[in-house]
């Protein structure tokens, strides 16, 4: 947990940087504006197939509460694909600007011994945004559940937190054997990680800080325990 503290920590005192700053607001801006302009265009579409998939409720007069039930579901189903679209854009564009700048000034000790990183990165979080975004679909109707939009949301985007970053934040760095073995050893720190990066990502406002100060958690967690692993290890850092 102090490694867990500790990465968090230096996260924020980096998102204070001024040649990280940038890089915190341009993705989930981009994000909003794209599916703003999304969901502009197909609202009535969208509410009508929404529509479809809230019960009917048997009582005259309680239409209004389906109505309402379908436009939450709308509103869901944009907020999962923008937080998505935010979050990929961080992987693939801002975090190797980001792992350059951190590595330098804290890690500069790590080798690099990535193979084929950016492949590799850009694989994983494909793959990761996809089973997310189907997963976070088809999971919709539950959020009418009393209750499970308390808790299966921040669950969801704590899998798709610690899945994507794991291994983007220790692409360049770590060779396949590495990442193999401090994902088997780190997973449940990589997954209170996520966890955390999922409640922020539920506070309004704060919610555009998320993506980046997560991936700065995941940099400063997976460096630090790629440094660990091979002075245990006593090979070349």
């Amino acid at each position: 947990m102090i490694e867990l503290f500790a990465a968090f920590h230096k996260a924020g005192r980096d998102l204070l940087r001024g040649d990280i700053l940038w890089q915190v607001f341009w993705p989930p801006l981009v994000a909003a504006l794209c599916w703003a302009a999304v969901a502009f265009a197909v609202w009535v579409h969208g509410l009508a197939l929404m529509s479809q998939i809230v019960p009917q409720l048997p009582w005259a007069g309680w239409e209004w509460l389906a109505h309402w039930a379908a436009v939450f579901l709308l509103l869901a189903a944009f907020a999962t694909l923008t937080y998505l679209t935010a979050l990929l854009l961080v992987a693939v564009v801002v975090l190797p600007v980001l792992i350059g700048k951190v590595a330098a000034r804290d890690y500069p000790e790590l080798v690099r011994h990535g193979e084929n990183p950016f492949w590799h990165s850009l694989g994983n979080t494909l793959t990761a945004g996809a089973v997310f975004l189907v997963g976070g679909l088809l999971s919709l109707p539950l959020l009418l559940l009393p209750g499970v939009v308390l808790v299966l949301p921040l669950l969801w985007t704590a899998w798709l937190n610690q899945r994507a970053f794991r291994v983007d934040a220790l692409a360049e760095h770590a060779t396949a054997a590495e990442l193999k073995q401090l994902v088997a050893e780190q997973g449940d720190t990589f997954y209170a990680a996520g966890l955390g990066g999922a409640l922020l990502a539920h506070v309004p406002l704060v919610q555009l800080l998320a993506p980046v100060y997560t991936a700065l958690v995941f940099v400063h967690l997976g460096l630090a325990s790629l440094r660990r692993l091979r002075q245990r290890q006593g090979i070349q850092l």
